[in-house]
Formats: structure tokens, C-alpha cells, sequence
């Protein structure tokens, strides 16, 4: 991989970590009530809900800050071995590195590695009668 490449992959790093950085954490209060108030037997589940989402989304906007600081530690270590997938260590497609600078896996070695989803899929085929 040639040096304007990486140093390409390691700006798009800094800017996914600088934007990741800047957005603060998704909250959602509870809804605060007088003692008088009646209570919606209906919103509690909502909110419930609603931090959970937001619980899921900060918990995802963490793994994905892991794998962009993880990344530039390779990068910063082995930068001629920055790109390699770590599983059959041929070339990561340069389309996917500028997208997602952060993978470790090349595309048919990612498709091994997640397990198939599902297959419930409908095709046009299969309505007809």
C-alpha cells in the first residue's frame, strides 16, 4: 500500500473519531411527574423502550470508537501490514478501506466469519400459486 493511501486511511480514521467524539451520548430521561399527576400506564413502556435504543446506540457508538483507535494503533505499528486481512492476509479492497478504515477482514473472509442471515428473504417465484 503506498504512503498517500495510508495517509488518506489514517485522516478518514482521525475525522470518524473526531465525529464519534463530538456526538454525546443518546439519552432519554425519564418523564418527571407531580405526585398528583396521574400516571400513563402506556409511556412507561416507551421510555423503557427508548433507553434501551439509546443504551444500544451508545454501546454500538463505543465498539465502533474501539475499532477506529484499534486501527490506528496498526496503523501506527505496521504500516506496511496496515490493509492486510488478518485471516488470509490478502489485499483489503481499497473501496472498502476508504468506506470503513477500521476493518480487519477482507470481503469473502468477513462473509465466512458472520453467520448467514436467516434466508427468509421472498423472491417473486414464490408467490405464485
Amino acid at each position: 500500500m503506498n504512503a498517500e493511501l495510508l495517509a488518506r486511511l489514517r485522516q478518514r480514521l482521525l475525522d470518524l473519531r473526531a465525529e464519534l467524539l463530538a456526538t454525546p451520548d443518546a439519552r432519554v430521561e425519564p418523564v418527571r411527574r407531580d405526585v398528583s399527576e396521574k400516571v400513563d400506564e402506556d409511556e412507561a413502556p416507551l421510555t423503557e423502550m427508548l433507553q434501551v435504543i439509546a443504551s444500544n446506540r451508545n454501546r454500538s457508538r463505543a465498539a465502533e470508537l474501539d475499532r477506529i483507535e484499534r486501527a490506528l494503533a496498526r496503523l501506527d505499528a505496521e504500516p506496511d501490514e496496515f490493509g492486510l486481512c488478518r485471516m488470509c492476509e490478502d489485499e483489503i479492497a481499497e473501496k472498502r478501506l476508504l468506506a470503513m478504515p477500521h476493518v480487519e477482514l477482507c470481503v469473502d473472509c468477513q462473509a465466512r466469519r458472520d453467520p448467514a442471515r436467516g434466508g427468509t428473504r421472498k423472491h417473486l417465484t414464490d408467490y405464485r400459486g
